[in-house]
């Protein structure tokens, strides 16, 4: 049995897509965290087990999911990515024929403002996501999550489509919350970091995507991705300096 859990806030433009492409599942565990647009409506109309719940954090929250889940195995995906045809028939394949494997890393492949894009270290981006629910949750962390599991991890071959970002402005009405988020993060790890090297990461951000991951080779929108990450790289280490004096803010789940 695969249970898909996904979590939900105003997610109105991909929320049918991503439901649709998941069909398969034996069960869906959608838990949404107030959302205001047609999200629960457009859920409504598929097999969904919809739970509303105050916002817990990324983390928090996807646990919640899990723990809702009665599948032995959980198929986690975001409302912007899609399970492709192949990767449906591989899921399936794998577990009709049984596996010692504890969790499967899936490959993902990021579309930026239609484009998908193939450099600048955007492929195949793994994601663990695919995880025998005995044996994975998600580590406590503000942003970045990740399911860790006790077992050994595959690796399959097909990939989830993420449609992220899908245009400037969507990119930076999140880049604000995202780069908070990474700051706190950070402070609660410890880290400091001083004004020079913040110059100097934010620098280097570009010139890895750009140069030495070949985001040159995706043309104007792998130019915009490096220069928008090398804004987010000095973003987050500048409220990470803020952080040092001013106490944490608390950010509006409104935001996610």
């Amino acid at each position: 049995m695969l249970s898909v859990t996904l979590i939900t806030l105003n997610e109105e433009p991909n929320i049918r897509a991503c439901l649709e492409s998941v069909r398969f599942a034996d069960e869906i565990i959608l838990v949404d965290s107030g959302s205001r647009d047609r999200t629960l409506d457009i859920a409504g109309e598929f097999q969904v087990k919809i739970f509303r719940e105050t916002w817990q954090g990324f983390s928090g929250t996807k646990n919640s999911a899990q723990e809702k889940a009665q599948g032995p195995w959980i198929l986690n995906i975001d409302a912007d990515e899609r399970v492709t045809p192949a990767l449906r028939e591989e899921i399936q394949h794998l577990l009709q024929g049984g596996t010692d494997c504890a969790g499967f890393k899936i490959p993902r492949k990021n579309f930026f403002c239609g484009q998908w894009i193939k450099h600048g270290g955007w492929h195949p981006n793994y994601q663990l996501r695919l995880y025998r629910k005995d044996a994975g949750r998600f580590a406590a962390r503000e942003v970045h999550e990740q399911v860790e599991v006790q077992g050994r991890v595959g690796t399959l071959v097909n990939p989830l489509d993420h449609y992220t970002y899908r245009s400037i402005s969507d990119y930076l009405r999140r880049m604000d919350r995202y780069a908070d988020l990474s700051a706190r993060q950070y402070l609660k790890e410890g880290r400091r970091i001083g004004w020079p090297a913040i110059v100097f990461r934010s620098w280097l951000t570009f010139f890895q995507m750009w140069i030495l991951k070949r985001g040159c080779l995706d043309g104007v929108n792998g130019f915009l991705l490096a220069a928008l990450y090398s804004q987010y790289t000095f973003i987050k280490y500048a409220k990470l300096k803020e952080m040092e004096t001013i106490p944490l803010r608390s950010i509006s789940p409104d935001l996610k």
